[in-house]
């Protein structure tokens, strides 16, 4: 038995064995010409892997950058800190990345290209399917897999079934032709990379729509508090085109208890870094009471809604009082987390004080401490020294104005700092169960304690089942193509001599150990 493989003739072999490339528009074609041109290499699947890609790229500002639509009080911040450079980014539509021209304008690309390169080649898969393997070329020899051995005494029908035989059994359609048997195999492969592009088209059109029906919230909850699933409940909410309220799930949801951890035996950068954050959670639904622990990307699901953990912090309690001793304001005050040990930076708004309205600024060390310059820092994130340092403000709030404002801001333009009879700032300095008398008859502050909170990111996705679906198929259809070969085998009788040639249709490495084997098996 011989058996030859000739690099040369292989490139010439046919056009399965070059795959065609990109091609410039030719010169002189017209503009009719020239969207045609435009319209082939639009729908080619490798213009359609680009687009998937430079999508992939574009959403990448979304959560580098605050987002308008998420946290617009974030957004003007960070314009107004950047100055130029935030305006810029901000025409750019970086912030509103998701509604954005440039990335609507691959968005709707990418469909267009899936759309126009799926449903002609699954028309030309279906039409190959049912059509007879091709008969064998004149020469064998320039197959990139070849082998031939002698005859000898067999009969050439009776090998020709034998063959044929084997091919099946090894998952070939077969034809039988007058001295030759044709076979093919690795349909699978195309059908794969039609399943995974039709996946790709699929998944992009229910996100599309999943964002169109669904919508997400946010709720800062503090231990005690119960959050009911309403359009007036949410801090911040972020609704579909066509969201309707009469659709939201009817639920309520109570913080018993937040548990942070900390490592405290670290050495080096790991001293302090977190370890675990778990929220117990009762959650009120249909009548009935249940009890989850919520824990970093393990939210917990009630009916369509998906629960999030995605932040936490304290709130110390403050009590103030107007001269007469009567209570203004009493109760927890979000505290945001500014460093890694928890440094913390909030705002009071007392809009009942007397005589003016009084606004706070203020700052919780949880475990307070003073550092090499004498600066009181927080050297650990845990309440193991809490201490509160505040400035009072006393004025307008400008609350009456109509004028939205952010819980964690400080509109002072018409207040005015609070003072001693010296003329100084007033600096408050609090530990828990402390009391401070405000100067000007402007009453007192009483730092009460703290208590811990967490933000929930509270999102509900109609189409989650059709994403699931789409993912497996996005994944069954990649493994189809990647892993099973094209592959075309002829068997023929040419006199007293047989030959066994095959030809891969894309990389196969085992296209020629196929050969060698059917034709062993042959002679044998």
């Amino acid at each position: 038995m011989t058996r030859t493989n000739e690099t040369a003739d292989r490139q010439g072999s046919g056009s399965a064995a070059k795959k065609p490339g990109a091609k410039a528009a030719p010169a002189d074609i017209g503009t009719i010409g020239m969207l045609r041109w435009a319209w082939r290499q639009l729908t080619t699947m490798r213009v359609a892997l680009i687009l998937l890609l430079i999508l992939a790229l574009a959403a990448i500002p979304g959560s580098l950058f605050p987002q308008r639509i998420q946290d617009p009080g974030r957004v003007t911040r960070f314009i107004e800190e950047n100055g130029r450079w935030g305006e810029i980014l901000d025409s750019l539509q970086v912030f509103d990345v998701y509604s954005s021209f440039w990335f609507s304008a691959v968005y709707i690309l990418l469909m267009i290209s899936l759309v126009g390169c799926i449903l002609p080649r699954t028309a030309q898969h279906w039409r190959a399917m049912r059509a007879r393997p091709p008969k064998a070329p004149r020469r064998l020899t320039r197959m990139p897999g070849y082998a031939t051995f002698p005859l000898g005494d067999d009969d050439p029908a009776d090998l020709l079934d034998l063959a044929e035989e084997r091919l099946r059994k090894h998952g070939y359609r077969t034809a039988r032709n007058a001295d030759h048997i044709a076979a093919e195999r690795g349909y699978l492969k195309e059908t794969g990379n039609l399943v995974f592009h039709a996946a790709v088209l699929g998944t992009v059109i229910t996100m599309a729509v999943g964002a169109l029906l669904g919508y997400s919230g946010q709720r800062v909850l503090v231990e005690g508090d119960t959050f009911t699933n309403s359009l007036v409940s949410y801090d911040s909410f972020e609704r579909g085109t066509y969201f309707d309220a009469d659709r939201l799930d009817d639920y309520r949801l109570r913080l018993n208890s937040f548990t942070s951890t900390f490592d405290d035996e670290a050495i080096g950068n790991q001293f302090g870094q977190p370890r675990s954050f778990e929220a117990d959670i009762t959650a009120f639904h249909d009548g009935a009471e249940t009890q989850h622990r919520v824990r970093v990307n393990e939210p917990i699901r009630i009916d369509g809604s998906r629960i999030y953990l995605t932040g936490n912090g304290y709130a110390p309690v403050l009590t103030t009082r107007d001269a007469d001793g009567d209570v203004t304001f009493s109760g927890p005050v979000v505290f945001l987390p500014q460093d890694g040990v928890y440094t913390s930076r909030g705002v009071l708004k007392v809009p009942d004080a007397s005589p003016e309205q009084l606004g706070f600024v203020g700052i919780l060390l949880p475990t307070a401490a003073l550092n090499d310059d004498g600066e009181l820092v927080s050297e650990f994130a845990e309440l193991r020294n809490p201490y509160l340092v505040m400035s009072a403000y006393a004025g307008d709030l400008g609350l009456d104005d109509g004028v939205p404002q952010s819980v964690y801001e400080l509109e002072a333009e018409n207040m005015a700092e609070v003072t001693d009879p010296a003329g100084a700032p007033v600096t408050l300095q609090l530990a828990p169960g402390e009391t401070t008398d405000l100067p000007g008859g402007h009453g007192s502050v009483t730092f009460e304690g703290v208590q811990t909170f967490i933000a929930l990111d509270i999102r509900h996705d109609p189409t989650q089942g059709l994403l699931l679906l789409f993912s497996t198929l996005l994944l069954a259809g990649l493994g189809l193509s990647l892993f099973i070969p094209r592959r075309r085998v002829w068997v023929r009788v040419d006199g007293a001599e047989v030959e066994v040639a095959a030809l891969a249709r894309g990389e196969d490495p085992r296209v020629e150990q196929t050969v060698e084997d059917l034709a062993v098996e042959l002679n044998d």
